[in-house]
């Protein structure tokens, strides 16, 4: 078993394990640390006290916490924050001097000072050698520019998604999982971009999170317009509670009239998707609807 330290950093929703400094066990939640990394010295928070876990779930050899932060530590880290303001507004003019093609979305300053990394998006390669040459005469400081995807700017800017909470990217997700078109049509939703789509324009996030539940349930649920046995007669599903285990079913009488009636998936008699010809047809179908929204 090894003895473990949650830190997590700025920015971010990951924690990292670390070990616990030599004769030190107690670290109270929210605990400023200074710990090493491959980036060099970093400020950190204590997430979780010490624990132990199994050898299998870390990576060795587990860097341990170098010191908590003494007040002179937190007084550097304010005065970094305080820093960026005036390095976005120089580094920002000389974009826009240069014509040079990105965006800027962010900076971040080591913990030691020494060194400034800037954030931006492009749709293309950027030439900004020139760049960095007249930030770093006016700070003296290592300057790097790194570019990011567009999800990854949602990440650092933060904001509020459609359901009105902080985006999951900037707030409680320690890594971007990987959410398709076909997640949301199992989940039932209208293929809208507008609606399927968080702030950075790609498919939310949280399609992923109860995608396990809905595969589950798709195949047991008959599929909407198809033709389906109830205890009334046959009949055609209109739609399906997929979290009620109930069909909406349209029957025809002798009359021609039309009745809309709810029913248990346990009371229908339906082809179930298993696999095989019906998945193959669902995926036709998911292919089709991508093209239409590209369209």
């Amino acid at each position: 078993m090894a003895k473990i330290i949650g830190v997590k950093f700025k920015n971010t929703a990951k924690v990292y394990y670390f070990a616990p400094a030599e004769g030190e066990e107690n670290y109270p939640e929210k605990t400023g640390v200074v710990v090493e990394t491959a980036k060099g010295l970093e400020y950190g928070t204590v997430v979780f006290g010490m624990k132990e876990v199994d050898d299998k779930e870390i990576v060795h050899p587990l860097k341990p916490i170098l010191r908590r932060a003494t007040e002179k530590d937190e007084k550097t880290v304010r005065d970094n924050e305080k820093k960026i303001p005036e390095a976005m507004d120089f580094a920002q003019e000389k974009i826009t001097e240069m014509g040079l093609d990105m965006k800027l979305i962010g900076c971040e300053y080591a913990f030691d000072g020494k060194k400034v990394v800037f954030y931006f998006t492009s749709d293309g390669r950027v030439d900004f050698r020139e760049l960095v040459k007249v930030i770093a005469a006016r700070f003296h400081l290592r300057i790097e520019l790194r570019q990011v995807g567009i999800r990854d700017e949602t990440k650092i800017l933060g904001g509020i998604a459609p359901c009105g909470r902080t985006c999951c990217c900037a707030s409680c997700m320690s890594e971007f999982g990987k959410v398709s078109i076909k997640m949301a049509k199992t989940q039932g939703l209208h293929l809208n971009p507008g609606k399927i789509s968080g702030l950075c324009g790609r498919l939310m996030c949280c399609l992923e999170y109860e995608n396990e539940y809905y595969s589950e349930v798709y195949s047991k649920m008959p599929k909407v317009g198809g033709t389906v046995g109830t205890p009334e007669g046959n009949g055609v599903v209109v739609s399906n509670d997929m979290l009620k285990l109930i069909s909406k079913v349209k029957i025809t009488k002798g009359d021609g009239s039309e009745v809309y009636k709810d029913f248990p998936v346990d009371r229908l008699e339906f082809k179930k998707v298993n696999g095989g010809k019906q998945k193959d047809e669902d995926d036709e179908e998911v292919n089709e609807d991508i093209k239409k929204i590209l369209d």
